[in-house]
């Protein structure tokens, strides 16, 4: 059953479609036709994707910009108030979500590379309320900063998702030059996070009172993650995170385990040396699913009552190298089967998300990206 505040999305972006979706592309799958219809263009580098009850979308873009797109696709200009960014390399303005209770917070949770000292920077988290006109970020605060912050342009992680709780997970890179930091318990890098909406950290957080270790931890031993979701039905989190040559992971976090990086891993270094102790570990967690070869995953969603039912359940992953949106298809815990979608786009996909209109969304990362809809071809 649909959210009631999102009964008219789908009938306002209908009648708000730009020009060019009436020129969709078709698509065969194995489980449906599909039209892919572009809604918004000319975006740089675009990272999120972020849904509001009125039927505009919040759009992150790498540099530091946050836009809304609009009735007929329209692009806004960059919203005021939005934290300073890293922009170089990997970092810049990466994620954003909106709170749980945003219809009367107006709360947006953004995730972003923060400049330090001496070109120090870190994955930080920031919150602030959208204002009544949609031009400006209100009250921006940082409610969580990488301990320590690092001289690197990479490996930022930065996917945000609330759990089913009410606390709020993020992500870390282990910031590539500083791989072994993803074992110690000392640091934020190469982690999963773990706080309350305010950034205070949640009393049963799993290393809470233990003696050098960091409290906003909940998992430990990530390379890179850019994808993060709960599951819509069992609210579990699920992750994806970058390999290096081979070895990109699907796993399912669990408070205080070890992901294993870079003790083990099923990839190899970019040099084709081996990586760390092999493939399994006493203590260390196995992913459920890996890509070998990497295809460097980006975004991540669930198809959830969507206009496509063969899809119902299916995990949709956002491939950057391997240009492709993955359809995969999943059994209890298990992934199956896969499809590789709209690989004659020729685009990296950056983010995919499911909308409340029962459509999925995508965006694709160049600097003249666009926001891509997804729908069953009638």
């Amino acid at each position: 059953m649909r959210l009631p505040q999102y009964a008219v999305f789908c009938a306002v972006l209908l009648l708000a479609l730009p020009a060019d979706a009436q020129q969709a592309q078709r698509f065969s799958t194995q489980k449906a036709d599909i039209l892919v219809e572009t809604v918004a263009r000319g975006l740089e580098n675009p990272w999120s994707l972020a849904f509001l009850p009125d039927g505009r979308m919040l759009v992150t873009e790498r540099p530091g910009r946050l836009r809304l797109i609009g009735r007929g696709g329209a692009v806004s200009a960059p919203l005021e108030g939005t934290p300073e960014v890293f922009a170089s390399g990997q970092g810049g303005l990466l994620d954003v979500i909106l709170g749980p209770d945003f219809e009367t917070s107006r709360l947006i949770y953004m995730s972003f590379a923060e400049p330090g000292e001496g070109g120090a920077n870190g994955t930080a988290v920031a919150r602030g309320r959208l204002s009544p006109d949609g031009r400006r970020i209100e009250g921006l605060e940082v409610i969580f900063s990488q301990k320590p912050k690092i001289s690197s342009r990479l490996h930022f992680g930065s996917r945000l998702a609330f759990g089913t709780d009410g606390t709020l997970y993020a992500t870390t890179g282990e910031r590539f030059g500083n791989r072994d930091m993803a074992q110690g318990l000392d640091n934020h890098l190469g982690k999963v996070i773990r706080i309350n909406p305010d950034g205070s950290v949640p009393a049963d957080n799993p290393f809470v009172g233990q003696a050098g270790a960091l409290p906003e931890i909940f998992s430990y031993g990530h390379r890179n993650p850019q994808g993060m979701t709960v599951h819509p039905v069992t609210g579990r989190l699920w992750l994806h995170e970058h390999g290096a040559r081979g070895g990109d992971e699907i796993n399912l976090p669990e408070a205080g385990k070890n992901y294993g990086w870079p003790v083990i891993s099923y990839g190899v270094h970019y040099s084709g040396a081996k990586i760390g102790e092999g493939t399994t570990k006493p203590g260390m967690e196995q992913p459920i699913h890996y890509w070998d070869p990497s295809i460097a995953p980006s975004g991540m969603a669930f198809y959830h009552q969507g206009a496509i039912p063969a899809w119902e359940g299916n995990l949709f992953v956002g491939a950057l190298a391997g240009q492709h949106l993955a359809r995969l298809e999943i059994e209890g815990e298990r992934v199956t089967s896969q499809e590789k979608l709209l690989g004659a786009l020729g685009a990296r996909f950056r983010d995919v998300r499911m909308g409340p209109d029962g459509h999925l969304y995508a965006l694709t990362d160049s600097d003249e990206g666009r926001l891509l809809r997804i729908r069953p071809a009638r």
